[in-house]
């Protein structure tokens, strides 16, 4: 016990909670504003895992971690069109059609990275640190959250950014019609289908760069399943955020502890077995659905498909 609370397991623990924490914000964001417009996205693990292959693939062949950042979110958008075209347009059940998508992407990723790299799992060099400075020397805090790619700063001016958008943009009013009242916004003469298509496409392009980030910066490598159920807790953060971006940051933080907390204790000298502090996230995910779940304010046609003319 005596390694706890030392200025280096501090500063690891709150380092590898934004390390773990940015693709759960990524994801998050993405998932929030697939369900603000009425489409539960539970495909958005297997949209993270191919953004997290095409991103791995993108960075080895072209040594730039940007372009893996582009072509993670471009993968993500190929998994999304799927579940657009076959959830908003067709009308298909968008559970089984996730569950599907999420399947199939594993088995493809799995599929593909065999193919080219047979056994071996080769690795990028470490992804490119911007550091704030002078905040950047505070103890604990400035190694641990001012010392990141840029990424990751770009994501949290997004939520902030979203969080705006919601509220004074007419895309964030459409987008909360679609999910709520579809008639209503279809009355208006704005699309419902379309509005739908874009909020599941910008889902992908965010799940796609959240698994980039995981693959590039937080592993360096690519490992089939390596999102290991990272799709699905951002599931639970849109869920239990309320429509508000700044709780799904919180969210992201609080969960990114539980899954850093492995690196931390080994810096803190403590033999605790691996595999309970591995199970530490999945059952904080237990316990919030348990405390707050039932609080959750879900729009009224979350996962319904939108026909024209219908009540």
């Amino acid at each position: 016990m005596h390694g706890l609370f030392t200025e280096p397991f501090l500063t690891s623990l709150l380092f590898g909670a934004i390390t773990a924490g940015v693709p759960l914000l990524f994801v998050g964001l993405g998932e929030q504003i697939s369900e603000k417009a009425g489409v539960l996205n539970i495909g958005i693990e297997g949209m993270m895992l191919f953004g997290a292959y095409t991103g791995f693939v993108a960075a080895f062949y072209t040594g730039s971690f940007a372009l893996g950042f582009v072509f993670g979110g471009l993968g993500g958008m190929v998994v999304a069109a799927l579940m657009a075209l076959l959830c908003v347009r067709l009308g298909m059940n968008q559970i089984v059609i996730g569950i599907g998508l999420t399947l199939g992407a594993e088995g493809l990723t799995a599929l593909l990275h065999h193919f080219q790299f047979a056994r071996s799992y080769p690795r990028l060099e470490k992804a490119p640190v911007l550091e704030i400075p002078g905040i950047s020397e505070i103890p604990v805090l400035g190694p641990a959250l001012f010392h990141h790619n840029l990424i990751v700063y770009l994501i949290v001016a997004a939520t902030f950014a979203a969080g705006w958008l919601y509220k004074h943009s007419y895309v964030g009013l459409n987008l909360e019609a679609a999910g709520s009242k579809p008639g209503a916004l279809d009355a208006a003469g704005v699309s419902v289908v379309a509005t739908r298509v874009g909020a599941v496409l910008a889902t992908g392009f965010l799940a796609g760069m959240g698994g980039a980030y995981l693959a590039n910066v937080g592993a360096g490598l690519f490992v089939p399943f390596m999102t290991n159920g990272a799709g699905f807790i951002g599931i639970v953060l849109a869920m239990l955020a309320r429509g508000k971006p700044y709780w799904v940051l919180l969210g992201a933080l609080i969960f990114g502890i539980s899954l850093a907390m492995t690196t931390a204790l080994q810096v803190a000298g403590l033999n605790i077995p691996t595999d309970v502090v591995q199970m530490l996230p999945f059952a904080m995910v237990i316990l919030v659905l348990v405390i707050f779940g039932r609080h959750s304010v879900l729009p009224a046609a979350l996962g319904l498909p939108y026909v024209r003319g219908e009540r």
